[in-house]
């Protein structure tokens, strides 16, 4: 695990973890013949749904927002290689995609025994996934952080969190305040209870989802660091201990994403 070093940090110790997310978030979800996911043109979480199914021989579907582009750009091009069949929502639809009345159409058009798995694949398996993650942390801690986009992550880091630790969350999107319902609805749905060792910090999308600023890129180029959940995370623990929010002495995981590069 490697150190980050950056004078601004005082006393606090922050530690790199790298991390594929998705590979813990599919690892309980791939017990199906038939998965049926969701995702943008580029999702890396298409990508790696139809990674893992053709590694474990999965029919894997992947439902596209928007409309079909051809020749396929390489993200999905590559999901097409690996045996998915690619499908498209229109923008409106997609926008429905988790009401009964869309899924339902979905279930008629793919099949009832088709599992449908949510964009960005953080389901109460994804969870339990994801629990297993601070076990694997080879460094005294106090503090793991990661970004967050579905909330996935930082619902199953909080559950297998050890006592007195806490987990710190980054939110990428722009008003992004549902995304502590979504946390503890993920925690209910996999253990029946929730945590209160976590919380989520809204302060650094820096304009939201994808977006940047000059100051962002810049601590992108500095860093060298993925730029859509990575750095966000990053920069918003390097000013918060500038700032003085952590106790001289805390030692913080960052928990460096796959998501995506």
């Amino acid at each position: 695990m490697e150190e980050l070093l950056d004078p601004g940090l005082g006393a606090v110790r922050v530690f790199l973890m790298r991390e594929d997310n998705k590979r813990r978030k599919l690892k309980y979800n791939l017990n199906a013949a038939r998965l049926l996911t969701f995702g943008g043109a580029y999702s890396n979480h298409i990508r790696a749904v139809a990674e893992a199914g053709r590694r474990h021989g999965i029919e894997t579907i992947g439902v596209i927002r928007g409309e079909e582009h051809l020749p396929l750009n390489p993200s999905l091009a590559h999901a097409v290689a690996c045996g998915m069949t690619i499908t498209y929502l229109d923008r409106a639809s997609y926008r429905l995609k988790d009401t009964g009345e869309v899924l339902a159409r979905l279930r008629a058009e793919w099949g009832e025994d088709v599992v449908i798995l949510p964009e960005g694949g953080s389901n109460a398996a994804a969870v339990r996934g994801c629990a297993e993650l601070p076990a694997e942390i080879g460094v005294d801690h106090d503090v793991v952080c990661c970004p967050v986009g579905t909330g996935g992550t930082l619902a199953g880091i909080s559950a297998g969190l050890g006592e007195g630790r806490r987990a710190l969350g980054f939110a990428v999107l722009k008003g992004a305040g549902f995304l502590a319902g979504e946390v503890a609805r993920l925690q209910q749905e996999a253990y029946g209870r929730t945590w209160s060792n976590w919380e989520i910090n809204l302060d650094y999308h820096f304009g939201g989802y994808a977006r940047s600023t000059p100051e962002l890129d810049r601590f992108i180029e500095q860093y060298r660091v993925e730029g859509i959940y990575v750095a966000k995370m990053l920069y918003g623990i390097l000013d918060l201990a500038r700032r003085g929010a952590f106790a001289p002495g805390t030692r913080i995981v960052a928990v460096i994403t796959g998501e995506p590069s």
